[in-house]
């Protein structure tokens, strides 16, 4: 028999966002059938009994999750996202590759003032991303960050602009777009530095093409991220991450994962 377990997110990395993750993943279960799920945790400890599972749905950050899905993948596994993939997401992982791809990024000095974020791993506390109004010094923010122990960090220059939210899922049709200030549903509320989106023109396709590049160079399959799109329509990404909430296209986005998820199955299986 195919066994199957879907591993919720620690909620340390799921800042103000515990129930929508929770909310993804039941309905993703549920679609395939999963009976079980589990916190990350919750896993440790009792990772012998998911010895001779086939598939783990995870949206496990921590380490110690992580190396056990590495070790399960060896075993033969299917493992949605895989551990590496999710390493990958680390601000300052995933911005080295998009450079390499010659991809939309901010430049790294700017007359607007300065965004210094944690480039460890994903954001946990609004702490983790801070913005340097122009004429304050972006070295005592980046020594603060130091002084908390976060000792990578990347800053780069804030461009004016609308904030757009993008969601997708690898080798599927599945693709979305969104203005968080429209509807106020934001995790840190950092979005009114660039105040309610003007809704500026810019080509949905391309930016489809970039996100799906940097996931597939990255090794993720569930994925979301931030844009900035200026006047002139041009975008700059600020922001990837491995499986995100999707909590504005939640059915939409819970069907494409259990499509891609099981055609992932059936092929390793084969």
């Amino acid at each position: 028999m195919m066994r199957k377990v879907a591993i919720l997110r620690d909620e340390s990395y799921s800042p103000h966002c515990v129930e929508k993750d929770r909310a993804i993943l039941e309905e993703v279960a549920r679609r395939m059938d999963i009976g079980e799920i589990i916190g990350e945790k919750e896993l440790m400890g009792a990772e012998g009994r998911f010895n001779d599972y086939s598939l783990f749905l995870s949206m496990g950050r921590l380490p110690q999750t992580l190396s056990f899905l590495t070790r399960m993948m060896r075993k033969g596994a299917v493992v949605i996202n895989r551990p590496q993939g999710v390493a990958n997401c680390s601000r300052t992982v995933w911005q080295r590759v998009m450079r390499e791809m010659h991809g939309p990024l901010p430049p790294d000095n700017g007359s607007f003032g300065h965004w210094v974020k944690r480039g460890d791993g994903a954001a946990q506390t609004v702490d983790d991303v801070v913005f340097v109004p122009d004429g304050e010094s972006v070295d005592e923010c980046v020594e603060r960050f130091r002084k908390r122990g976060v000792m990578q960090v990347t800053v780069s220059a804030h461009v004016p602009g609308d904030v757009v939210k993008f969601y997708g899922v690898a080798r599927t049709v599945f693709f979305r777009c969104c203005y968080p200030t429209d509807d106020g549903d934001s995790k840190f509320s950092l979005e009114r530095i660039n105040g309610c989106a003007h809704h500026y023109n810019f080509d949905e396709g391309r930016m489809k093409m970039m996100a799906e590049r940097l996931a597939t160079a990255l090794g993720v399959d569930v994925f979301g991220g931030d844009c900035i799109v200026s006047e002139d329509g041009n975008f700059f990404f600020i922001d990837f991450n491995d499986w995100p909430s999707f909590s504005r296209f939640k059915d939409d986005a819970a069907e494409a994962i259990a499509e891609m998820a099981t055609r992932r199955l059936e092929m390793n299986i084969k």
